[in-house]
């Protein structure tokens, strides 16, 4: 096959619109470019987010700007495609006129969450790192994708909520300004305590810790007389980014407030209940003879002396 006919064959026109001939080249030419394209989107796109990521940008922020790259640059691949064909973007209007009503009426939810999607991107209401409870699970958010949410519990189990969930129904971001969580641990001392002895071990408690935020102030309260105990309550904020952090730290001290506790022979209380009986008590004695006359009774009968012979 000669070089002319290879020609040839590339310029032979396939169809013409508005006067303007598709040929085979510029068919072939296409996919070629949209590859070459594509390679050269995706390694920019990673060596500009490697870039923000080695600045400490936010991940939410890094998330965004890595969409809006992606749709920004397939729509000038798009549009540069359609030139090389000398197709006008007009000749798509009643198409897609067409296609967005289709569209409108058949997919209304996935055009709904799609929206959803940007506005949390936008907005960012909710961002990546988030620790959220909606309805009755609690996670971190992982990624905010274009239809869901992807969202991890404590116990590693992921959920995927649709983005419109997340903008119509009330949602609870544990970390939308910050990470300091408020909680509270409670104790029970027994009746009789030193309580001021008592509060004074409770603030050495929350004293020893690093992780519980100073510039917030912690507090110690009497909170009541309780049935069995004298309760007491310290409320404090810590840093945490997750209700793990929150439960380790309720635990830990706990263990150090028993340690405490027990240290100055204070009794932590439980439930005790006193029994009261009107009248007097009465203890009945069981003479041995009437004992061994009761068994005697309970024996069988073989029977009378008669009626054996």
């Amino acid at each position: 096959m000669s070089l002319d006919t290879v020609r040839e064959w590339l310029a032979y026109v396939i169809f013409s619109y508005d006067q303007r001939p598709i040929t085979v080249m510029q068919l072939l030419q296409v996919p070629l470019y949209l590859l070459l394209a594509w390679f050269i989107i995706t390694r920019l796109g990673k060596l500009i987010k490697k870039a923000l990521v080695a600045r400490h940008v936010s991940a939410d922020a890094v998330h965004l700007f890595s969409r809006v790259y992606l749709v920004v640059a397939l729509a000038l691949v798009i549009v540069t495609s359609l030139e090389l064909l000398n197709i006008p973007l007009t000749a798509f209007a009643f198409v897609s006129g067409a296609i967005a009503i289709g569209v409108g009426f058949g997919a209304q939810n996935i055009i709904n969450n799609f929206i959803s999607g940007w506005i949390l991107m936008w907005e960012r209401p909710i961002r990546i790192g988030d620790f959220l409870e909606v309805g009755t699970a609690r996670g971190m958010v992982e990624s905010i994708n274009t239809r869901s949410t992807l969202i991890r519990r404590n116990d590693g189990v992921h959920l995927l909520v649709p983005n419109s969930q997340l903008l119509e129904n009330t949602v609870t971001n544990w970390t939308l300004i910050d990470n300091n969580v408020r909680t509270s641990v409670r104790v029970g001392v027994a009746y009789g305590s030193d309580v001021v002895l008592v509060a004074s071990l409770l603030r050495q408690v929350m004293d020893e810790r690093e992780d519980i935020v100073l510039k917030h102030r912690s507090y110690v309260y009497f909170d009541d007389f309780g049935d069995n105990a004298l309760i007491f309550e310290i409320v404090f904020w810590l840093l945490a980014h997750s209700e793990t952090d929150i439960r380790r730290l309720r635990s830990e001290l706990r263990f150090r407030l028993c340690d405490l506790l027990q240290q100055h022979h204070i009794s932590i209380a439980f439930p005790q209940r006193d029994l009261h009986l009107d009248g007097a008590l009465t203890l009945k004695r069981e003479v041995k003879g009437e004992v061994k006359r009761a068994a005697r009774r309970e024996e069988p009968q073989e029977g009378k002396p008669e009626d054996r012979g």
